[in-house]
């Protein structure tokens, strides 16, 4: 059986895979553009951008801004003809204007979690830019369409519905991750498509609900779409591609993952995450470091005065390879990536696993 293609709004990728958005300088635009490249549809980060180029100044908000703007115009080169999202935090202080330099960009989708997007539909509507929120509940997902209803008549362009196993910062509790099994995204997905019926009735458009969160194989995609779900969303698999942004060194680490490696850390800013332990963790574990001065004022959430450690300047280091100064997020099942492939042959293979799934 085809795999069926993914389609938002007016929007189709051929492909129902979404490649997630990885910051910091993780998934750029060359990521990004090979993916879009393929078919599916590339995301680029919107989170420091201008943090991997010391071109841009220490002016960092405004250098932010104009690197987004280098991003999506290189993306667009390498897939003219492909879909390309930007992922952008509701938690960064720049949330605003960096949502509507994407859209001055003719960016084709724009993707928002940490936090609910309420007031995002107040930017896209009446662009051709598509609006697509990240829940972990179907509860989340009803507040949502609820308010975007109420405040902009409005409905989101599709929802994705992220589960405990994904990486990086995560919209679950510590204690409801450790009881992954009551919060299966097996579960949840199914509840969101219930959830998004009604508003895909009153106006007359279906809202894709895409699974996203330790999805790794094609046997992985084809029990989503058996599950109802339109397309899933995979940040993970992407890293240990020639393609993605991020330095040999930090792709290596997902490639040595062991399973007993991934722990949850509690992050600068106030969430829980799943990373790869490294001895720059331990220090944190162990109380050796203490708060440094905000260099950047890019989260909300984030109190330099609390904080043992820079988040972005950490992630940055491991970006680059220095994963002494820093630490690589990852998804639950990152020890089972074992060789750096290509884009094209990893969407290829996953394709290929899919389909033979869905006989």
């Amino acid at each position: 059986m085809k795999l069926p293609s993914l389609k938002i709004g007016d929007l189709e990728a051929k492909i129902p895979i979404i490649q997630g958005g990885m910051g910091v300088g993780i998934s750029m635009s060359g990521l990004a553009g090979a993916v879009a490249k393929t078919g599916a549809i590339g995301v680029i980060s919107g989170l420091h951008l201008s943090l991997s180029d010391p071109k841009w100044g220490k002016d960092f908000r405004k250098a932010n801004i104009e690197a987004l703007r280098q991003e999506i115009r290189k993306a667009r080169n390498i897939a003219p003809h492909g879909i390309i999202g930007v992922n952008i935090l509701v938690a960064i202080t720049e949330y605003a204007t960096m949502v509507k330099t994407a859209i001055e960009e003719g960016i084709d989708i724009i993707i928002s979690g940490a936090g609910l997007p309420l007031n995002l539909p107040e930017f896209v509507k009446g662009t051709r830019t598509k609006a697509i929120p990240i829940v972990s509940s179907a509860r989340a997902a009803a507040t949502i369409c609820k308010s975007w209803v109420q405040k902009h008549d409005y409905v989101p362009d599709a929802i994705i519905v992220e589960g405990p196993k994904a990486g990086g910062h995560l919209g679950f509790k510590r204690e409801e991750l450790e009881h992954m099994d009551d919060y299966k995204l097996e579960d949840i997905v199914p509840q969101v498509i219930e959830t998004v019926k009604p508003y895909e009735e009153q106006y007359g458009k279906p809202i894709p609900v895409i699974a996203a969160g330790g999805i790794f194989d094609g046997k992985d995609i084809a029990k989503f779409i058996k599950l109802g779900a339109s397309g899933v969303q995979m940040a993970t698999r992407f890293v240990a591609t020639y393609e993605c942004d991020a330095s040999m060194a930090f792709k290596q680490a997902y490639v040595n993952a062991k399973k007993e490696d991934i722990t949850i850390i509690k992050s600068p800013v106030g969430m829980p995450g799943r990373a790869i332990k490294n001895a720059f963790l331990e220090e944190v574990e162990k109380h050796a470091k203490t708060p440094d001065f905000c260099r950047y004022n890019c989260l909300k959430t984030c109190d330099p005065k609390k904080s043992p450690y820079c988040i972005a300047q950490a992630l940055l280091n491991a970006q680059k390879g220095n994963l002494d100064e820093g630490f690589a997020f990852c998804g639950e099942n990152v020890y089972r990536i074992d060789k750096i492939v290509h884009v094209d042959e990893l969407i290829n293979e996953l394709v290929r696993e899919a389909e033979e799934n869905l006989q």
